[in-house]
């Protein structure tokens, strides 16, 4: 399979259950959505809700597929996206921690860019 084709199945899946979870839990707050946009490469999931008339609107991922690289650039899951990743055979080569700054990555063990 093309690893781009593959890749980008590999974000949906990790999203969806993410998605599914939280939408299965007894503590659930907000409405989340998913947004996947293959054509520029942008795999999002959301809260989005009213509170108390205050809009709520909130990225906890945020993952896009540029240079055949995956770039994780918000992510607050408590394990953390790159870790679901690696489990699903994405080289930590092929990931990128975006939401660090160029000058930071290099300290980690994933691709700077």
């Amino acid at each position: 399979m093309d690893k781009l084709i593959r890749y980008r199945q590999t974000i949906k899946n990790i999203l969806t259950a993410y998605d599914e979870r939280a939408n299965r839990s007894s503590k659930k707050k907000y409405e989340t959505c998913l947004i996947f946009d293959e054509t520029h490469d942008h795999y999002l999931w959301m809260s989005v809700d009213w509170v108390k008339q205050k809009r709520i609107n909130n990225t906890h991922v945020h993952i896009r597929i540029k240079n055949e690289k995956i770039y994780i650039e918000e992510d607050w899951t408590e394990e953390g996206i790159a870790t679901e990743l690696l489990r699903e055979g994405v080289p930590k080569e092929d990931i990128v921690l975006a939401f660090y700054d160029p000058e930071t990555r290099k300290f980690t063990e994933f691709a700077v860019a």
